[in-house]
């Protein structure tokens, strides 16, 4: 299975540590090279971006539906022995549960930041606390998860996504991120194979990130998944799910690289 990669150097030498990023549902690396992977690499780092099996350019399209979430942690997996050393995984929505079941396996990683994160109970407080509090956008993203892509608009994608001052000309280029997805991965995060990872086993420094205005993954469910792993969410206002591709995105680029800083073996050059 060929996968594709997104790499960006410093003009520097490199940090000792790498960054992986893992993308969510429904997107490819592409999200995290809008802004996210250039600017760690002017800071310094390696900074790199996977498309999981069947996104973007990495291979497995033709049977993207038969995908189970284990072959995207094996993709995961993959990807990590490419670093050059144990990298930073820092993985969004459902990258973050990729991120979690990889770490099953007790894998020497440098670091785990979680945003917006699919919490370790899976996708059912997600799908509940969305058709509780937002029902009809809800309804829309279950028709849009099962017709793929040409069932959704960009009024969808700014209420799912993003905060409401998106311009509309920006939410057009972001829509052609959008692209089906593996239902076979939704129902293994819906409970067909759950997180076996106990608190105890994250021996990692660990960040958990959120968005005020997440309409799927909630400030609270956010806080939960801090809890779980012993440790403080960071909740940044004035922003919604798409935490990387935001307006305000580089808020959440500085609080990874400040966190990145507090870890001496990270930030030291080499």
């Amino acid at each position: 299975m060929q996968l594709h990669l997104i790499s960006r150097y410093p003009e520097t030498t490199p940090r000792p540590t790498p960054l992986l990023f893992v993308h969510g549902s429904f997107s490819d690396a592409r999200v995290w090279d809008v802004h996210v992977l250039p600017y760690c690499s002017r800071h310094g780092y390696e900074a790199h971006a996977v498309s999981l099996r069947g996104h973007g350019l990495s291979e497995g399209h033709a049977h993207l539906h038969r995908w189970r979430l284990a072959d995207y942690v094996a993709d995961l997996a993959r990807a990590a022995r490419m670093m050059p050393a144990p990298p930073v995984l820092i993985g969004h929505s459902m990258g973050g549960m990729v991120i979690q079941k990889y770490l099953e396996q007790q894998p020497q990683v440098a670091g785990v930041v979680l945003m917006a994160s699919v919490p370790p109970q899976g996708l059912w407080p997600t799908n509940l606390h969305m058709a509780m509090r937002h029902p009809f956008l809800f309804q829309q993203m279950v028709l849009f998860s099962m017709l793929g892509p040409s069932f959704g608009t960009l009024d969808m994608m700014r209420r799912l996504l993003f905060s409401a001052d998106m311009p509309l000309a920006t939410l057009r280029d972001y829509f052609d991120l959008v692209q089906a997805e593996s239902q076979w991965v939704a129902m293994d995060m819906m409970g067909f194979d759950p997180l076996r990872l106990r608190p105890e086993q994250m021996r990692t420094p660990l960040l958990v990130l959120g968005a005020q205005q997440d309409a799927f993954v909630s400030p609270a469910l956010v806080r939960e998944t801090a809890r779980f792993y012993r440790t403080e969410a960071r909740i940044f206002p004035n922003m919604a799910h798409a935490m990387m591709l935001e307006a305000r995105w580089q808020e959440v680029a500085d609080a990874l690289l400040a966190w990145l800083a507090e870890q001496p073996q990270h930030s030291r050059s080499a």
